[in-house]
């Protein structure tokens, strides 16, 4: 293993593309939402868990902050199709 972390900016924004494909297939945005968030009460829980090593609550606190981002990716998305004009 390298200890090398493969980084990719445009991940959050794959994510949320994907959700948002749900969303257009019909499932609830609001459900979406539910799988994609992780509450801070979730949050404050695993990082309140003795038994995780430092580094590792380094990584929760990164995969948090990367599901919020997803979220408000997705949050836009869905917003700019709800406000996108119709043609009939």
């Amino acid at each position: 293993m390298t200890g090398r972390y493969d980084f990719d900016p445009t991940a959050p924004q794959k994510e949320a593309a994907m959700f948002y494909g749900l969303f257009l297939r019909g499932h609830s945005a609001d459900a979406l939402r539910r799988d994609i968030d992780v509450p801070k009460e979730t949050l404050e829980k695993w990082l309140n868990a003795r038994r995780w090593e430092p580094d590792f609550q380094q990584n929760l606190r990164r995969v948090y902050e990367y599901r919020k981002q997803v979220l408000a990716i997705f949050d836009e998305l869905v917003t700019h199709e709800r406000n996108r004009p119709r043609v009939q």
